[in-house]
């Protein structure tokens, strides 16, 4: 993130791995709900059991 400032190159290509074209796909929306969820430190609720 610091490099970014500089040059923009290397978090592009380290994001673009995480991008996806699958925008309507109910289940990798799901999953990243959860890893938000996760990430926050709520572990309590899971997508699946909604």
């Amino acid at each position: 993130m610091e490099r970014s400032l500089i040059k923009d190159v290397e978090i592009k290509v380290l994001l673009k791995k995480s991008l996806t074209d699958k925008i309507n796909d109910r289940e990798v929306c799901m999953k990243g709900i959860d890893a938000s969820y996760h990430y926050e430190g709520y572990h309590v609720f899971k997508t699946e059991d909604l």
